[in-house]
C-alpha cells in the first residue's frame, strides 16, 4: 500500500474516533437530554350560570314553560385556545395558539412563569393590556358609559396559573388546564297578564352590567354598560330573551377569589313591545335585587305586564331618558 493511501486511512480512522468520542460526551452530558415540555389536558366548564349559596337551583327546578332545555343554554366548547406565557424573571411574553390535538407548550429555561389561557374564537371581544399578566382584561365593542349600548359579548372562557415554577425533566410532562366561563347568560322572562295577543314583536335593553372582566382574576370591571336584546314570543305567556353578559360590575369569579360584592350598582331592564296595530308600548323594570342574587347568570322573572291596544307612552330606546312608564316590582318566586 502506498504511503498516500496509508495517510488517508489514518486520517479517516482518526475522524471516526473523534466523532465517536464526541457522541459519547453528548450522551453523558445530562442537561442536553432534559427539557421543559408539557402536553396540556384542556377542558372547559360549560356552565351558563353560577348560583350563589342558598339561591334557587335553576337546573333542579327548571320549568318546561320556558320552552328551552336548561342544557341547551350551555355554551359549546371552543375549538382553539390561546396561551400567554409570562417569564416572571425578566417579564418576557410568549404567545401560542393551541388545539385539543396540538396542545404542547415548551419553556426556554427553568424558572417562574405566569400562564394565561382563553379561547381564541371570539368575534366581538376586545383584549387589552395582554403584555401584562396582572392587567390583562377583556371587554366588548361599543360604548363605555351607563347609557351607551355595547355589543353582546361572545362566549369567553379563561384560566390562569400564577408563579408556576418550571424545571427541566428527562421526559415530557402533563398539565391539566380547566377553562372557566367569564361570560354568563340571563334568561329574561316577561309575563304578560293581559293583551299578549296584541304584541307583534319585542326588544329591550339590560343596563348596569359589567363592561369587562379581568383575565387574571375573573373580577368584573367597575365600568357599566348597556346590552340590547331581541325577544322571542311565547304565546299567551308573553315574551322572553337570552342575554349574555360579563355579569354585574365589580364582582369576583368564585373560581378565582371570594370577595364581597360592593353595593351601589343599579340594574334595569327596558322592554319595548310593538303591537300588531303598529303602536309601541314601553316598560321599565328595576331588577337590582334579582341581579344581586344572580351575579353570574340566571333567570330574571318579570310579571304583571299589561298591554294596552292604545298605549299611553310611545316607546323608544333612549335609556338615558326617564319616562318609560311605571316601574314593575318583581321578586324571585
Amino acid at each position: 500500500m502506498s504511503k498516500f493511501k496509508l495517510f488517508c486511512a489514518s486520517v479517516l480512522l482518526g475522524l471516526l474516533a473523534m466523532s465517536c468520542e464526541q457522541k459519547e460526551l453528548c450522551l453523558d452530558h445530562e442537561p442536553h437530554s432534559h427539557r421543559a415540555e408539557f402536553v396540556l389536558d384542556l377542558s372547559f366548564d360549560c356552565e351558563w350560570e353560577y348560583n350563589l349559596e342558598n339561591n334557587i337551583n335553576w337546573e333542579q327546578y327548571w320549568s318546561e314553560e320556558y320552552g328551552i332545555n336548561y342544557n341547551d343554554i350551555r355554551p359549546r366548547e371552543p375549538e382553539g385556545v390561546r396561551v400567554h406565557i409570562y417569564d416572571s424573571d425578566n417579564n418576557t411574553e410568549t404567545v401560542r395558539n393551541l388545539t385539543k390535538t396540538n396542545s404542547t407548550i415548551r419553556f426556554n429555561k427553568e424558572g417562574h412563569y405566569d400562564l394565561l389561557f382563553y379561547n381564541n374564537d371570539t368575534e366581538y371581544i376586545i383584549f387589552s393590556d395582554l403584555e401584562s399578566f396582572a392587567k390583562a382584561s377583556a371587554t366588548t365593542r361599543g360604548g363605555r358609559t351607563r347609557t351607551s349600548v355595547m355589543n353582546t359579548p361572545d362566549m369567553l372562557f379563561g384560566a390562569y396559573m400564577e408563579d408556576l415554577f418550571i424545571k427541566k425533566q428527562p421526559q415530557t410532562d402533563s398539565m391539566t388546564v380547566v377553562l372557566r366561563p367569564l361570560v354568563f347568560t340571563y334568561l329574561l322572562r316577561f309575563e304578560v297578564s293581559s293583551g299578549a295577543e296584541l304584541i307583534d314583536h319585542a326588544s329591550g335593553h339590560l343596563t348596569g352590567t359589567a363592561a369587562g372582566v379581568s383575565l387574571s382574576s375573573g373580577h368584573t370591571s367597575q365600568e357599566e354598560g348597556v346590552i340590547a336584546f331581541d325577544c322571542t314570543m311565547k304565546g299567551d305567556y308573553g315574551t322572553q330573551a337570552l342575554v349574555r353578559s360579563f355579569g354585574i360590575p365589580d364582582y369576583p369569579n368564585p373560581h378565582y377569589s371570594r370577595n364581597e360584592y360592593e353595593e351601589g350598582y343599579k340594574n334595569e331592564v327596558y322592554l319595548e313591545v310593538v303591537l300588531t296595530n303598529g303602536k309601541r308600548q314601553a316598560f321599565k323594570f328595576d331588577i337590582t335585587d334579582q341581579m344581586e342574587k344572580q351575579p353570574r347568570g340566571g333567570v330574571i322573572l318579570l310579571n304583571d305586564i299589561k298591554i294596552e291596544e292604545e298605549p299611553v307612552n310611545n316607546g323608544g330606546f333612549n335609556v338615558s331618558v326617564n319616562g318609560w312608564g311605571e316601574d314593575v316590582n318583581v321578586s324571585l318566586n
